[in-house]
């Protein structure tokens, strides 16, 4: 059930403050307008950011948190390695599964999780976004046309320096002609990673339906599956006789 998956859903919350005409389409954060959205999903959804003590992710918090939702953007370098490293380990023992939006591409926790510099284009001219759905099947695609229309965004564009996803749910294609894989699905360990690319903070991005049940989906998709826990290192004895 929706309402049994715990989220928490972080934000650096310094644009909103910063700039009153982001202030605007996000009044009260933009980590608050998705959090408002999931709990009318029927999920169990805190929020936590930056300048919050330990960024609002204590160990008591990430205890509690079936999916991490990421967005940040002009703070990156702010964020503790220690809290990273928390934040990862909770992911690689399969604790909690991460969703990374937009310029969380950039962010630590992510980089760390690729392993690469994941890099890219970027062009901000208010230009259409076509987010093709090339994964029909899949769960995070679940209720969607064929694709989502964006009507004005930042282009990102290739190469994106990531590593080949597990499952690219979506790709998009920018009116200036650019291309970008913006729906990337990831193992690591045992949890579960979701790269979205929509989500500038200029534009109302995170009111668009489609946009945030992509999110909704992906929640449901990235929580703890509950598979066997994993055993490392010498194995004394064997399961069957031997010799």
């Amino acid at each position: 059930m929706a309402d049994s998956i715990r989220v928490t859903v972080w934000n650096e919350y310094r644009h909103e403050k910063r700039h009153p005409e982001i202030a605007a389409i996000y009044p009260d954060g933009l980590h608050n307008t998705i959090a408002t959205h999931l709990r009318a999903e029927g999920f169990t959804v805190r929020t936590a950011t930056l300048d919050e003590p330990e960024h609002g992710l204590t160990e008591a918090v990430l205890a509690e948190t079936d999916v991490l939702i990421w967005w940040g953007h002009m703070a990156h370098d702010e964020v503790s390695d220690e809290i990273v490293a928390r934040a990862k380990r909770r992911i690689l023992e399969g604790g909690m599964g991460l969703i990374a939006l937009h310029s969380a591409h950039f962010s630590k926790i992510f980089q760390t999780l690729m392993g690469s510099t994941c890099n890219l284009k970027w062009r901000e001219i208010g230009e259409k976004e076509r987010l093709w759905v090339i994964e029909p099947g899949h769960p995070i695609a679940q209720g969607l046309g064929e694709y989502i229309e964006i009507p004005h965004t930042e282009m990102y564009g290739e190469r994106f320096d990531i590593p080949a996803p597990d499952t690219l749910v979506f790709i998009s294609w920018f009116e200036g002609g650019d291309v970008f894989r913006s729906g990337c699905c990831y193992h690591r360990g045992r949890g579960k990673v979701f790269y979205f690319r929509p989500g500038h903070e200029t534009y109302p991005i995170f009111h668009q339906p489609e946009v945030m049940r992509v999110i909704s989906n992906a929640v449901r998709w990235a929580a703890p599956s509950g598979g066997p826990e994993v055993h490392f290192g010498h194995i004394k004895e064997p399961l069957e006789p031997v010799g």
